[in-house]
């Protein structure tokens, strides 16, 4: 847990011998995790040059340095975040357990105080405004460098990473220079481009064959939708944030409005005002449902719900069973204390409002009562019998999951009906917040617990099949549709959009056929749902996967086993394989690099979650990540004669 044996203590001294006059070290990605690199690197520098040495940082990116590609400024002002600006950040402060110096900067919404002063910090700012503080970042990272430090900026792309046989690296650029002679590189891509799998190409050449358009799954600010006509039927499958991005993007972005009706409850006080532009749009999934509103904001920058079953002692007991090959079953054994942390709160938070009156019984000692039972247990639903809690209003993961089971929809309309009346008391939920509001505040613990699971499932901690079928199919999508979906102004004008007929959503068991020339889809479980529509756009991101990568780089690394694809007991992630913390790059043979480091998107699969951005306050795990790599990347330059070897990686399993 945390970081390896190889970490660099604070203490350590600055390598007076070893001959190296001039450190260079390549980052390959400037958006958030990369910038975040250069932030540690500049501020451990000192801690590792001797005064008559200097160091450069090649920063390597065809799309502007800080808010990289994904965050750049230059995209549409109606693509909005899905955290608050006050939870957002760049920069270490005291909660943050590194090596590295505490350096101290501005969240995103301390920093829009004087930039984007009408962002409060409980509003969710555009992707393009938080670009703007990544920008602004990058430029005070540079002017917080030392003098003996240089950052050199290049707009290309990395192509192909190679050693030289003493211990340095060449990186060649797609702009034809040549990087030599490098200390340490460090990946940080982010989202790459895939080769397009076999049934997405099939798709492809079908709508080209029958003048019809098709959307792989993207980034949809990196979509050209402007092509689509106003009135064509588009086909929107998957209702997860890159579904409301497409929303906003047919809508608000092509002139449209909404407007708040005054004196009407919340979620069904919005209409929209359409501008003519926009197309019929028809939505979908397996699901049928979009993903939960996120709660309002209640806790401030830094509150977080405090495990009270995920203990360091139950964190480490799991990871020592997992160095011993003896890893622990997701469904059986840690998701009834991911289900005990959740419900938990959940009832506590009905007692706080929905207690017997007069009781004598405190929440405190619910607590500890409901800690003491057995998950799904005879004695929970009499702890809750006790207490009062009535039967419809106690917690249904199955109905959470799928709130219409059971039920039947004879027609559109009346499963329309029953989707408005849903998203609507979504809506309500969401506006009672985070911390009072029951449902939200339970919901939102399974976010907070990220970084605990993190520790147990991270690095082989889980057995193979369970990884893949419990966490990976199943628990990461409910998580999803829980805890990180849209703010709730998304879901309030989703629905305005049904009742103004610019939106249809289909309904659970959404199936799509390529025949007679179009799209045909239809909602298995809703009679007489088939739709016909000239356009598909698969609303989703692709998954991270080494395999099919169209990074050059990481091309050229997998074809000349200088890394290799995570596996697991025969399950391939598709993640990039790394070490524990300081997350070195392992080779086809199992060998970690030294000096080459990877972190982010590209390893998912390692690494869970990696999508998730730096937060103020609960020692994110973004930033100790970037401050292991940044210093192992200094100890190497400075240390050159250090083997591999002796880094005493005790926690890689090599293959």
């Amino acid at each position: 847990m945390g970081l390896s044996n190889d970490a660099v203590p604070k203490s350590v001294k600055r390598a007076e011998s070893s001959g190296a006059t001039h450190i260079q070290i390549a980052i390959v990605g400037s958006g958030p995790r990369g910038t975040s690199a250069l932030e540690r690197l500049c501020a451990s520098a000192d801690d590792f040059l001797t005064p008559n040495s200097r160091l450069t940082v090649h920063v390597i990116d065809s799309s502007p340095p800080g808010p990289g590609r994904v965050w750049r400024r230059r995209q549409p002002p109606q693509l909005l975040m899905n955290t608050v600006t006050s939870q957002m950040t760049l920069f270490t402060d005291d909660s943050v357990i590194c090596d590295g110096p505490i350096r101290p900067g501005p969240s995103l919404y301390e920093w829009a105080k004087m930039a984007e002063p009408e962002l409060g910090p409980d509003d969710y700012a555009s992707r393009s405004q938080y670009g703007g503080y990544l920008e602004w970042v990058f430029g005070e990272i540079l002017h917080r460098t030392s003098t003996n430090t240089k950052v050199e900026v290049h707009s290309t792309l990395g192509t192909r990473l190679d050693d030289e046989g003493d211990g340095k690296q060449t990186l060649v650029l797609a702009n034809g220079k040549t990087l030599s002679h490098l200390h340490g590189v460090i990946l940080a891509q982010g989202h790459l481009p895939l080769l397009a799998p076999q049934a997405q190409q099939v798709l492809t050449k079908y709508a080209i064959d029958n003048t019809l358009r098709y959307y792989t799954p993207s980034n949809p600010a990196d979509v050209d939708v402007s092509v689509i006509a106003p009135g064509e039927n588009v086909l929107l499958r998957g209702l997860g944030l890159n579904f409301f991005d497409y929303m906003a993007l047919f809508t608000t972005s092509r002139g449209g409005e909404f407007v708040r009706d005054p004196g009407h409850r919340i979620g069904s006080g919005l209409r929209y005002r359409p501008s003519g532009k926009e197309p019929h749009l028809i939505a979908g999934s397996r699901r049928g449902i979009p993903y939960q509103a996120r709660g309002d904001n209640g806790k401030g920058p830094f509150g977080r719900h405090k495990p009270l079953v995920f203990t360091d002692e139950l964190i480490d007991a799991f990871r020592r069973r997992a160095d011993m090959g003896l890893a622990p079953d997701f469904m059986s054994e840690v998701w009834p204390l991911v289900a005990k942390e959740v419900e938990g709160l959940y009832y506590e938070r009905i007692l706080g409002y929905h207690g017997r009156q007069g009781s004598s019984l405190s929440s405190p000692d619910f607590r500890e009562k409901w800690l003491a039972t057995p998950h799904d247990s005879p004695q929970e639903s009499q702890l809750l019998d006790r207490y009062n809690i009535p039967k419809e209003r106690r917690w249904s993961w199955e109905r959470i999951q799928l709130p219409y089971a059971g039920m039947t929809f004879p027609s559109n309309a009346a499963w329309k009906s029953w989707l408005l009346s849903y998203l609507k008391e979504d809506a309500e939920e969401a506006a009672l917040g985070n911390a009072k509001g029951a449902l939200k505040a339970a919901e939102d613990v399974m976010r907070d617990l990220r970084n605990e699971l993190r520790q147990i499932v991270d690095h082989d901690g889980l057995l193979s099949a369970s990884r893949r079928d419990h966490l990976d199919k199943w628990y990461t999508p409910l998580n999803a549709f829980l805890s990180i979906g849209p703010p709730r102004q998304r879901v309030e004008q989703m629905v305005a959009l049904i009742e103004a007929g610019i939106l249809q959503v289909l309904g659970p068991g959404m199936k799509v056929k390529n025949e007679d020339g179009a799209w045909i889809a239809e909602a298995t479980q809703i009679p007489d749902s088939t739709v016909r529509a000239t356009n598909l756009i698969e609303a989703r991101l692709p998954e991270p996967d080494l395999r099919t990568t169209q990074d050059d780089l990481l091309s050229h690394l997998l074809k000349t086993g200088q890394c290799r694809p995570h596996v697991l007991e025969g399950y391939e992630s598709g993640g990039l394989d790394v070490t524990l913390s300081p997350c070195r790059v392992v080779d086809s043979k199992g060998q970690p690099h030294k000096a080459r480091f990877a972190v982010g998107v590209p390893t998912e699969g390692v690494h869970w979650v990696t999508a998730a951005g730096a937060r103020p306050g609960v020692n994110s795990v973004t930033l100790t990540d970037t401050d292991a790599v940044a210093r192992a990347a200094l100890e190497a330059a400075t240390s050159p004669r250090k083997k591999v070897e002796e880094l005493e990686l005790a926690d890689l399993t090599i293959a």
